[in-house]
């Protein structure tokens, strides 16, 4: 029988949780409460109290509440669900997790929710879900459901939102369920990163590593993109990685408005999942109308790649400094890794005659990833464009190798 965690605080919330529980387990279900509220008694028994709870993460709950700051007490508690969530998930004590709540609680649940892995059931009821929720969901697979009002009380709007809310985790853990007893037939998954200017390369590469029995998952390098992909990697559910479209590198170094995070290219090689990497579209940053462009990059040479998107063409400097970020992430790698130069062009627009062509600057780019890279680190360098099928085909027949053979 699935086992639910209702997630929240049930000094205010309580009353809400404890319908939606009696709701779950009405479905056939267990429903296992956890309180993480601070201010009054919860409204109802808890099964995992705020006292433990903080007592996971480390947190001095009576120190905390004598000093009276909800910021505080939120900020606390959303230390505290990451470390309950995580660890009844990796007991296996839990098959899915549903909070509701206004601001604090919505904080405190999705903080909680974010740590837990793709795929495993997450439903947070809010009076936020109809806003901007990219701070609460991150690169996770939380559904947010609009409370349509305050969860302050039971009322005719309010059960009828609450007793749907409990079918859609009820029904999203008895999908996992079914889904999971068929995993063992899905084929190993290798993620790939692309960009309008890698496409032809990662197709290429995509259709030889399906031939060869993987399936092949691709990411727009859009910062999300990449963001996502790396949560996927480190999930523990990628065979290989195709990191072929570096180019949020260039946006995070730049100031573009496509960047990635610091931590890019680190989730394979500190994993020590098989990868390829190249320096794909690190030619170019991406900016918003041309009167987004900092005054500071007056007299550079940009290209207008559509209304909404000015790219600016790094220069040697610039591809000096993304040539040694990527070698020191390629560095970090525990496990196979490959680098492949294309000394052609990095990008459809970097070729000869195309408007971001610069010998210099891919030379800079070149010779600082040889220069930082780790000795025992291939680097393979050919003569074509990174579209080329050439070197689409070297691309992934080095990943294939460093695979375990199917």
């Amino acid at each position: 029988m699935p086992t639910i965690a209702l997630l929240g605080t049930m000094d205010t919330k309580g009353v809400e949780h404890g319908f939606v529980a009696e709701l779950i387990r009405a479905h056939g279900h267990r429903a296992l409460v956890i309180d993480l509220g601070t201010d009054g008694p919860p409204q109802i028994a808890p099964d995992i109290s705020r006292e433990e709870a903080a007592r996971l993460a480390g947190i001095d709950l009576a120190a905390l509440v004598a000093r009276h700051d909800r910021g505080e007490a939120v900020a606390a508690m959303s230390q505290a669900a990451p470390v309950v969530l995580a660890k009844l998930q990796a007991e296996r004590k839990i098959d899915g997790v549903i909070s509701l709540g206004g601001g604090g609680g919505t904080a405190i649940a999705t903080a909680g929710m974010r740590v837990l892995p793709l795929g495993f059931p997450k439903l947070m009821v809010s009076t936020l879900a109809s806003g901007n929720t990219a701070q609460y969901v991150g690169v996770k697979d939380i559904v947010m459901m609009p409370s349509i009002v305050d969860v302050a009380g039971l009322n005719r709007i309010s059960r009828a939102v609450l007793t749907r809310a409990a079918g859609a985790i009820c029904g999203m853990v008895e999908s996992a369920a079914a889904s999971a007893k068929s995993a063992a037939e899905d084929k190993p998954v290798i993620v790939a990163s692309m960009f309008g200017n890698t496409t032809d390369c990662v197709q290429k590469a995509k259709a030889i590593l399906e031939g060869a029995g993987y399936e092949v998952l691709v990411f727009h390098a859009t910062g999300i993109g990449g963001k996502t992909m790396e949560s996927l990697i480190e999930s523990g559910l990628v065979a290989g990685v195709l990191d072929v479209t570096t180019t949020e590198w260039a946006d995070e170094l730049c100031g573009g408005f496509l960047g990635a995070g610091p931590t890019r290219l680190e989730a394979a090689a500190r994993g020590g999942v098989p990868a390829v990497i190249a320096p794909g579209c690190l030619d170019m940053v991406n900016f918003h109308a041309p009167e987004s462009v900092p005054a500071k990059f007056a007299g550079r040479t940009f290209y207008k790649h559509n209304p909404q998107v000015t790219l600016m063409r790094t220069n040697a400097e610039e591809c000096a400094q993304l040539g040694r970020i990527l070698a020191e992430k390629a560095n970090l790698s525990t496990g196979p890794v490959t680098v492949l130069l294309p000394l052609r062009a990095i990008s459809v627009i970097s070729a000869p005659g195309q408007p971001f062509h610069d010998a210099a600057a891919d030379a800079a780019l070149f010779a600082a990833i040889k220069a930082h890279l780790r000795k025992d680190i291939p680097v393979i360098e050919l003569d074509c464009a990174i579209n080329d099928a050439a070197f689409a085909e070297a691309c992934a027949h080095a990943l294939l190798g460093q695979l375990a053979p199917r």
